[in-house]
């Protein structure tokens, strides 16, 4: 079984969309990564997944003791269910603002057991004057952050544990990176 856990993007989530520099517009927009000086690897494409559901923590940031990180295996996609993108329209400001984040704790542990991609279903994995340096810093160590997944809670529902199939659209000096996620459960 196949899930379209990209965000689909309609004309509607274009106008509504914060950015208005369309050459930001175009890597920025829905399901992307941020690419941060790095090229996205080919064998990244096809990686083993698993999501956690997150939804419940509100007030706080999503820390290491929310999820067995025992669970969390070399090279895979880790994709957290915050529910997020369920609750407010995307494109909004009420999008954007104070979205769940996972803690810097929570972060580097996932650094350090060598995962290949971080997936979150809001605008990212931390929020405000912390979120380009956190995805540079995962960047740096060989990590992309997929930001803006969707229909991530039907993952959770089979199992939560898929294949991921990750396609970046093959830009070159772009700051964001479109890209469709495919799971296969």
């Amino acid at each position: 079984m196949l899930i379209d856990i990209t965000l689909k993007v309609t004309p509607e989530i274009r106008r509504a969309a914060p950015e208005k520099d369309d050459r930001a517009l175009v890597g920025h927009l829905g399901t992307h990564f941020d690419v941060m000086n790095k090229e996205f690897p080919l064998d990244y494409t096809k990686r083993s997944g698993i999501v956690f559901d997150v939804s419940s923590i509100r007030g706080r940031d999503i820390e290491l003791f929310d999820i067995d990180i025992e669970r969390v295996k070399r090279d895979q996609f880790v994709a957290f269910y915050t529910g997020r993108i369920h609750e407010e329209p995307y494109g909004t400001k009420e999008y954007f603002a104070d979205h769940p984040q996972l803690s810097c704790e929570l972060i580097e542990a996932l650094l350090d057991r060598a995962v290949s991609i971080i997936g979150i279903d809001c605008s990212g994995i931390r929020r405000g004057k912390e979120h380009t340096p956190m995805d540079q810093h995962c960047a740096d160590r060989g990590v992309f952050v997929v930001e803006n997944l969707f229909a991530l809670g039907e993952l959770y529902k089979h199992g939560g544990e898929f294949i991921a199939h990750t396609y970046p659209v093959s830009y070159s000096g772009m700051t964001g990176l479109p890209c469709r996620v495919i799971a296969q459960i």
